[in-house]
């Protein structure tokens, strides 16, 4: 089975609308994203619509539970409290109890998803050190984990020196972010992985980023929020 994943798309809707136009090219056969629907863009509504209807499994991320329901909002950095206080008041309810059901973890395709971290999915840790790394495997049972969350593509293996995955080890691998990367690349990411030979292909998709931009000043959010989208970071 061929699965896309996708995460953290931050409600701009140009990066989704190309990231699905590649997912249709590809024809895969299920898309899976790692939460982070909502939060720091302009539309939140079209992109929930997009995600409701083309997603097979959706994990909860930070901003999701932020916007649907408050809690964390004061953990966001400033601009990121505007934007879900934004989001929040231009959503249904429909769609803002949508997110909020989503669940922290959830295996999918024989992969596991979660947002953030396998180990205490509700904490929001970045797998930021090799010991960190280490003791998330303990967390799943499934040879592969996509995480999203600090929106840097990277694999991580269960063992040194096994650098691309390869079936007999287990990974968790991140698959970046759609609506805004922070690797110094501004085209949106979408991963490809095939669940039998475990091959792993990370794709970057340009995007009309002066949309995305236009839209954030449209809906008055701060403008910091569409510079990084043209530096990548």
């Amino acid at each position: 089975m061929r699965l896309a994943l996708i995460s953290d798309i931050h409600s701009n809707l140009p990066a989704l609308e190309a990231a699905m136009a590649d997912v249709d090219r590809e024809r895969p056969d299920a898309v899976l994203c790692m939460g982070d629907v909502v939060g720091y863009g302009a539309d939140p509504g079209p992109c929930v619509a997009i995600v409701r209807e083309r997603c097979d499994a959706v994990v909860l991320g930070n901003h999701d539970l932020a916007v649907a329901t408050g809690d964390g909002i004061d953990l966001l950095p400033p601009d990121g409290q505007i934007a879900a206080e934004h989001n929040a008041d231009v959503l249904s309810e429909s769609d803002l109890a949508w997110l909020a059901e989503r669940p922290l973890t959830s295996v999918s395709h024989g992969v596991t998803m979660v947002h953030a971290s396998p180990q205490l999915p509700e904490r929001w840790m970045r797998i930021e050190s090799f010991f960190l790394a280490q003791e998330q495997f303990r967390h799943f049972e499934t040879d592969i984990c996509f995480v999203g969350h600090t929106h840097m593509p990277g694999v991580l293996s269960e063992k040194l020196g096994v650098l691309r995955p390869r079936p007999g080890h287990r990974f968790i691998i991140n698959t970046g972010s759609v609506g805004q990367p922070r690797d110094g690349d501004p085209r949106a990411c979408v991963g490809y992985f095939d669940t039998e030979t475990f091959a792993f292909d990370l794709k970057r998709i340009p995007y009309n980023v002066d949309r995305a931009r236009q839209r954030i000043r449209e809906e008055e959010l701060p403008s910091s929020l569409g510079r990084r989208l043209e530096r990548g970071n």
